[in-house]
């Protein structure tokens, strides 16, 4: 190394102590908004290793952590926010996110596609919405989408009702139509509800339907049709065939008007670390956004867990973030006043 390199690198050196000394002095802990506990049992405890700084948690549902941000704007009383990629384009239009630095994020050469949502958000990690069923008490094997409307399916299905994204866009495609042209689906939506049974809210009501047989047909998050696998309950969890999974990103942005600037972009990069991403992947059963991170043998191929280029491509649909955002209302009352009611 010649001496104008070895002096740019004492330089950056220096400067990351510097930037360390800095967060060290500021007593305050980290505030970080989301909603799993993993943020702190993978990302926060690594981070407080790293800088001595705590981490403080604002839990809460998606709305209501948007509620809060947006009462605060201005004076944020979190850092960081944890969120999906279509929300987090509410926080970007609202102004609630600043411009992230890439030159902060070290690690942000290591990361899928994907994982750039936008200049102010960045994707931690991917799962899909797919369908789960129990093999013994469905008629048939489900392998695609359109399975669903199969008429031995009466009254055996049940799907979520807070955000109907997953089965308008499904519908619209199967349509020949997307999320852009959603209403296309809307006959095929109609044709849908003989086969619903139920619908659900929580993890809790979904796993109380499968366990009771009222509903062993489930549009479901990978996340979610994963963990039936433990104890009795062993739902079989596909890649649909005909339009891909609809994919879900999680997200990560700084949070404008930040007094830890630094220490937030510290806990973002760490987040995108090769360690962390690969032990998000085995505790929650998703996809890294890491393109270093491996996953355990027993999750490679499963739905869902998407690590390669032919993965995003065959096994997932990726709605545009701002036209989910901006129909996600329209899309709830529709569905709620015909398909719920």
């Amino acid at each position: 190394m010649d001496g104008t390199a070895a002096g740019g690198a004492q330089t950056q050196m220096e400067s990351r102590q510097v930037k360390a000394s800095e967060m060290a002095r500021d007593p305050s802990p980290l505030r970080v908004s989301g909603w799993r506990d993993t943020l702190h049992d993978e990302i926060g405890k690594r981070f407080t290793e790293a800088t001595g700084i705590s981490v403080e948690y604002e839990r809460g549902e998606t709305g209501e952590r948007l509620s809060s941000a947006l009462a605060n704007k201005g004076d944020p009383r979190v850092d960081v926010t944890l969120t999906t990629t279509h929300v987090g384009r509410l926080y970007i239009s609202a102004g609630l996110f600043e411009k992230l630095d890439p030159a902060k994020i070290g690690n942000v050469n290591q990361l899928r596609p994907e994982a750039i949502r936008s200049p102010y958000h960045i994707g931690l990690w991917s799962y899909i919405y797919t369908i789960a069923y129990l093999p013994e008490r469905t008629p048939f094997p489900l392998t695609k989408w359109a399975d669903l409307w199969d008429p031995r399916l009466k009254r055996m299905i049940a799907m979520p009702d807070f955000d109907p994204s997953h089965v308008i866009t499904v519908s619209a495609l199967l349509s020949g139509g997307d999320e852009f042209q959603w209403k296309r689906g809307i006959p095929r939506l109609l044709a849908l509800k003989p086969n619903i049974a139920a619908f659900f809210d929580t993890d809790a009501q979904s796993q109380d339907l499968f366990k009771s047989g009222e509903a062993p047909v489930q549009i479901l998050l990978s996340v979610n049709a994963h963990k039936t696998g433990k104890g009795r309950i062993r739902a079989q969890t596909i890649n649909p065939a005909d339009a891909g999974g609809i994919a879900g990103i999680d997200t990560l942005g700084v949070m404008a008007g930040t007094r830890r600037r630094d220490a937030a972009y510290q806990f973002v990069d760490i987040a995108l670390s090769r360690a962390v991403q690969e032990d998000l992947a085995r505790t929650l059963k998703v996809g890294p956004m890491n393109l270093n991170a491996a996953v355990p043998a027993e999750l490679e191929g499963r739905p869902g867990i998407l690590t390669t280029p032919d993965d995003w491509k065959k096994h997932a649909y990726v709605l545009d973030d701002e036209q989910r955002a901006k129909s996600l209302p329209e899309w709830k009352d529709w569905f709620n006043a015909n398909i719920v009611k």
